[in-house]
């Protein structure tokens, strides 16, 4: 998305877990106290978010803030990041290293055997003491990890020490839209350093789910488990129970094994998750010993299917036309947190606002928190890796690549909302060899959606699924022209523009792809590259760069501070008229490409 870009590249759940779980919050100051990750809520567990000790420094090999005598010179407040205002620091130049220092007591009432620390996400690579004592490290700057500190901790305070490097110009780690000069410049933006999301404590049984696929299955009315649990498993029953509306629809009962956890839930009601209708089923899951929960894990699921029919994607067998807007997901004041849970929910509801049915999730992994919300509201989404930053000729990149988004497919593979995968963004031909590892990688861990290696520029995939090409066109007439020559002979495989318009509009101190001489303007030429799109069968759907403002990019259909700046109304009556791809009856489908008779 770094400057006008035409590729045509080779042509080719229910509200239990928002309300009984979730208001289960520490002290109403504690800034982001919701539960982290919605899918796998305990009842056991301690928010660590609030004001921490802190010191900031280059010197790589300076281990002294271990000591426990060491004096911190600073306060921050966790989970934003130590550029962001919110943090209280608000500091935006380099620096490498980051320490973070507080206590905190097991509460005196848990029941627990176990307890494990989290961290949501912290960038980049990461280690933590608890007591002075190492308890493990992570890389990656995305995806949230967790440390078993049971064996830690003691009675009254304990204190946890955090640790993260973050090198952003270093080339071997991932940086999505962070800038790599001191100042932001172009689409880059203001750094993310250190912890960006929530960090928490957990209670877990002597044995406890790790690890859980839900694989809906639409046609039969059923959804399959496959669970791993940790710890010694002798002795007890995993069972599985779905729930709609509070009452049982499906339970099944395995003995508990390693990772050999099947289980097969019969659904007496079936309730597809669509658009329209975003149900989702409560899914409770136990380990029993002698009848008893050794340990007991609340979740939920959206019984739907995306496939692919010759150039179609297909979205419990219908092909939805995809209105997608790009979401980078940056807030003035947070940075890449969000600086309320409502603050997620509330981008949703102005996307849709203006008439989009999901988003792009541009180069940055988006949290747990705001996946539920489209859970919730019907908004389908792309999820995407973070890939900008990378140095591609230097291999020493390419391992934790590969790990953390294994990682980020095993964290968000059950969200409903996702109905596909694009771990890059516009990469060189250099990037070739890591796009089909990756690919292969993202279809190995989860088969049950569309992959597209890299948005845009190269690809290096000889047998794509899906295809896409970016065009910052900003004359209708040739746009449109462009795209329907494109398709003479129809698609091959599913294909979407997956970045266009771009429009620049009141503009101040920044740019945009084009600036309209009036405001009227503005609406003709959305409407008239939208056209274009709609229009087009061969398309399954669109993605309009973007949703916001960003610093100094100000081509969004709101402002940064999440203000409008168009009629939305009349941007929703422009994009949510039927497309001619929702027209084709499934028939065309299975007998071909998509053509204009």
């Amino acid at each position: 998305m770094r400057r006008t870009v035409f590729m045509l590249a080779g042509l080719l759940a229910l509200s239990l877990v928002s309300t009984a779980f979730c208001q289960e919050k520490p002290a109403a100051k504690t800034p982001r106290p919701e539960h982290p990750q919605p899918q796998m809520v305990r009842a056991e567990w301690l928010n660590l978010n609030g004001t921490w000790e802190f010191a900031e420094t280059d010197d790589v090999k300076d281990t002294s803030w271990t000591a426990a005598d060491k004096v911190f010179p600073d306060k921050i407040v966790v989970p934003f990041c130590r550029e962001s205002k919110l943090s209280g620091l608000a500091r935006k130049g380099f620096v490498k290293n980051v320490w973070y220092r507080r206590t905190f007591q097991k509460p005196a009432d848990w029941k627990s055997d176990r307890v494990r620390l989290h961290i949501g996400a912290c960038d980049w690579q990461t280690t933590v003491w608890v007591n002075g004592q190492k308890v493990g490290a992570h890389t990656g700057g995305s995806t949230a990890f967790c440390f078993d500190i049971t064996d830690r901790l003691k009675p009254g305070d304990n204190t946890v020490l955090v640790h993260a490097f973050d090198d952003t110009r270093s080339g071997i780690q991932a940086t999505g839209k962070q800038c790599h000069a001191e100042k932001s410049e172009g689409c880059s933006y203001t750094r993310t350093t250190g912890i960006w999301q929530t960090v928490w404590i957990e209670g877990v049984g002597s044995a406890f789910l790790s690890d859980v696929r839900v694989e809906p299955d639409l046609k039969n009315s059923r959804v399959v488990l496959q669970a791993e649990v940790a710890g010694p498993c002798d002795g007890l029953t995993l069972r599985a129970t779905a729930l709609a509306d509070g009452k049982a629809v499906g339970t099944a009962d395995v003995p508990a094994d390693w990772r050999n956890n099947r289980l097969v839930l019969n659904l007496s009601e079936k309730r597809p998750w669509s658009i329209e209708t975003p149900f989702l089923y409560d899914l409770k899951l136990e380990l029993l010993k002698d009848g008893r929960p050794v340990d007991t894990v609340n979740s939920y699921f959206g019984l739907r299917e995306v496939t692919i029919r010759g150039a179609a994607i297909l979205i419990n067998g219908k092909p939805v036309f995809q209105r997608t807007v790009l979401d980078q997901g940056f807030y003035p004041e947070g940075i890449w947190t969000a600086p309320t849970d409502e603050a997620l929910r509330g981008d949703i509801k102005l996307s849709q606002a203006a008439g989009f049915n999901g988003a792009r999730l541009h180069q940055k992994v988006f949290e747990p928190r705001f996946l539920y919300w489209a859970d919730k509201l019907g908004y389908i989404v792309w999820g995407e890796f973070p890939n900008w930053g990378l140095n591609h000729k230097n291999a020493e990149s390419n391992l934790p690549v590969i790990d953390e988004w294994t990682e980020i497919l095993r964290r968000d593979r059950n969200h409903p909302a996702i109905v596909g995968w694009c771990p890059f963004n516009e990469t060189p031909p250099e990037a070739e060899l890591l796009q089909k590892i990756v690919f292969d990688v993202t279809r190995a861990v989860d088969p049950s959606r569309p992959v597209i290696e890299s948005s845009g520029w190269h690809h290096g995939v000889p047998n794509p699924e899906v295809m896409d090409g970016h065009d910052y066109d900003q004359n209708p007439v040739s746009f449109r022209s462009r795209w329907d020559a494109a398709f003479k002979k129809g698609a091959t495989v599913p294909f979407f523009v997956s970045e266009y318009g771009g429009i620049g509009w009141n503009i101040q101190g920044g740019w945009g792809y084009g600036v309209p001489k009036d405001i009227e303007g503005f609406y003709a030429r959305f409407q008239g590259l939208t056209d274009a799109l709609l229009d087009n069968p061969n398309l399954f759907g669109y993605c309009y760069t973007q949703l916001t403002d960003i610093e100094q990019e100000q081509n969004g259909i709101y402002t940064y501070e999440r203000k409008p700046k168009f009629d939305v109304e009349r941007l929703h009556k422009i994009q949510t008229r039927e497309a001619a791809y929702e027209k084709l009856p499934v028939s065309v489908w299975k007998n071909g490409p998509a053509t204009d008779k």
